[in-house]
């Protein structure tokens, strides 16, 4: 628990080193689980108060299973924030440090990201594994494309991947898909999404969540 109160406040700290950024607060309504998702990116500023080159990745998630009682279907929570070194001559890709912290643990990661972030899409992906020992290794990708319609309406489209390779044969894999499609007016995004997810090794458990979301930038 310690540990857990001591990487926050040093996630707040990084915070206030990162330039004013708006931040997306996501909820989604799903015939199964209600989720609330907080993500963003932004770069550090520099001595002279300009974009470096170290870009900071921060997500914030939690979710409450519908039939949750005091012992099963507990809420889930994850924290992941990420520090990126992105040199213009890597073209896009970056050496990366990952921290996660879910409620089985805490896990540093490294490995190596891509982003290519643009006012109408973003492309975001990683490849990282745990530093601990019989580690994981990650692969997250997220694909948003918000073209403009007029004004003040566009399109907000988003898919996103997160997948767990186990390197050992009593960790189980899990592969996890979401869906998010509607329209964003101003700061406000809302429309469908669905949620897909299987785990496991041998025998895999499929679940999925189908519902609208809505999200806000402050």
């Amino acid at each position: 628990m310690k540990s857990k109160i001591l990487y926050l406040v040093i996630a707040t700290l990084l915070l206030k080193c990162v330039t004013v950024a708006q931040i997306p607060v996501e909820i989604f309504a799903g015939h199964n689980k209600a989720t609330m998702d907080i993500m963003f990116f932004k770069y550090f500023k520099n001595e002279e108060g300009h974009q470096s080159k170290f870009l900071f990745f921060n997500r914030n998630r939690a979710s409450i299973d519908y039939k949750m009682t005091q012992k099963t279907n507990l809420p889930q929570f994850g924290f992941t924030e990420a520090i990126s070194y992105n040199h213009e001559k890597l073209k896009g890709f970056a050496p990366v440090l990952v921290a996660s912290i879910l409620n089985r643990g805490i896990y540093p990661k490294i490995g190596i990201q891509f982003a290519k972030i643009n006012k109408d899409y973003t492309v975001f992906s990683w490849v990282v594994a745990e530093t601990l020992n019989e580690p994981n290794v990650d692969f997250f990708f997220l694909a948003r494309y918000t073209p403009k319609f007029t004004n003040k309406l566009n399109l907000f489209s988003q898919i996103e991947f997160v997948n767990a390779f186990p390197t050992v044969s009593q960790n189980i894999f899990s592969f996890t898909q979401r869906f998010r499609l509607g329209l964003k007016i101003n700061e406000f995004q809302f429309g469908t999404g669905l949620d897909l997810n299987q785990s496991g090794r041998s025998e895999m458990t499929f679940t999925e969540n189908l519902g609208g979301f809505l999200r806000y930038e402050f």
